[in-house]
């Protein structure tokens, strides 16, 4: 096997940062031109690997390395090049690069399966209000039109991107993959976390994947206006909007040894005037978790508080779901085989949960699915700062491109 070549790992990384950069950080949405144009540059870095590429019916992307056996189910891996709205270098991109680059490690290393590359499409919630669309259309968990009712105003539906980018959103079911077409999948990401930087742990060896619950809150109250309705007069919907926010954090604060965590990440007022006493808002939740009892305590005390304070502030309350996803299990003999690698190598690491969601949570209904952490900078993800050490991306790619090996020739 030819050793990992930093310059290239590097060089790719950073060549990906320019697409979509702003002062801001990064904002590379799904679908969106700098989405394609980002793809396209790596696809023409990576041409001398002579790789198979092809586009299902809803834009992911696959890059194959042909085995000595084509009958055999491939052995995938993995991420995806989109990011939130003013994001940092590192989430997606090292498992997209990383594979990659395990590819050009195993360049003289014969392998019985084929390897396949996928690049997922919309991983990232910020543009449509869904994550892991790309990964979700593949197991046939949802539709277009489902994944456009949580559009924001004024902004292309899920539907139109898809259409918009080439794909006729009446054929995603073609994208839908069988069960027993990959032998494993593989991923490499940043923790997004503190844990493996504050305990010296090199790397992380993911056994579970918390799963979001995403629902809106929507407030009706009255608008007025605000100089000429008394506060005993009010029915004023951001600030009984303002009270669940508040249940959001107690219910999940409640649950904290759990591991369930709960945020309100969006809030739309209308009219958005600062003369109106806001007459409607809608909060957006994230709930998650990796236990389910848990996850379902904290769901029901914010539905008690919503139904406390729509009777004691005189405003009608509705809370809309639109994905209730289950914590995932991940496959303990990839583990095992991870465990061993490091092990061999005197890599330090550590078992571990994953508290944010990944494709990964879905490639396991395909297939035995493993994931491994690169520890990252204070645990910062989703902003600018977001850093990892190039030492430590190609350690995780190293080991990645072991795994490969094994799987490829089992």
């Amino acid at each position: 096997m030819l050793a990992v070549n930093k310059e290239r790992v590097n060089n790719l990384l950073q060549g990906l940062a320019e697409f979509g950069k702003t002062e801001q950080g990064i904002t590379r949405l799904a679908y969106s031109d700098d989405d394609r144009a980002a793809q396209e540059w790596l696809l023409a870095q990576i041409a001398d690997l002579n790789l198979q590429v092809r586009e299902d019916a809803v834009g992911n992307v696959f890059l194959r390395r042909v085995g000595e056996d084509e009958s055999l189910p491939a052995v995938a891996t993995g991420s995806h090049l989109d990011t939130v709205i003013h994001g940092g270098m590192y989430d997606g991109m090292c498992g997209v690069v990383g594979a990659i680059e395990a590819l050009y490690m195993l360049r003289d290393v014969k392998l019985k399966r084929s390897v396949e590359v996928i690049i997922f499409r919309a991983e990232e919630s910020s543009r449509f209000g869904f994550a892991t669309i790309g990964s979700k259309l593949m197991t046939g968990n949802g539709s277009p039109v489902g994944f456009s009712k949580a559009a924001k105003k004024g902004e292309l539906s899920f539907t139109e991107a898809l259409a918009n980018w080439g794909c006729d959103p009446e054929r995603y079911a073609e994208a839908i993959v069988k069960p027993g077409t990959y032998k494993s999948f593989s991923e490499i990401h940043i923790e997004q976390g503190k844990v493996l930087e504050e305990t010296g742990k090199q790397l992380g060896i993911v056994h579970n994947i918390a799963a979001p619950t995403r629902f809106k809150i929507h407030i009706k109250g009255m608008a007025d206006h605000s100089g000429a309705t008394p506060m005993g007069f009010r029915r004023d919907a951001l600030v009984s909007g303002a009270k669940l926010i508040l249940a959001v954090e107690a219910a999940a604060t409640k649950e904290k040894d759990n591991g369930t965590v709960g945020t309100v990440g969006v809030v739309e007022v209308e009219p958005g005037s600062i003369n109106v006493v806001p007459g409607g808002v809608t909060l957006w939740v994230d709930v998650r978790g990796v236990n389910n009892e848990s996850i379902a305590r904290t769901l029901e005390a914010i539905k008690a508080e919503a139904e406390r304070v729509a009777a004691s502030d005189g405003v009608a309350v509705e809370l809309e779901m639109f994905t209730a996803d289950k914590p995932v299990a991940l496959s303990e003999e990839l583990a095992h085989k991870l465990e061993g690698i490091c092990e061999a190598e005197g890599i330090d690491y550590l078992h571990m949960n994953s508290g944010a969601g990944h494709d990964a949570m879905h490639m396991a209904k395909l297939a035995p699915t493993t994931m491994l952490f690169i520890p990252c900078k204070e645990g910062i993800s989703h902003n600018p700062a977001e850093y990892a050490k190039l030492e430590d991306i190609c350690r995780a790619i190293e080991v990645l491109a072991k795994l490969l090996e094994q799987e490829g020739n089992e």
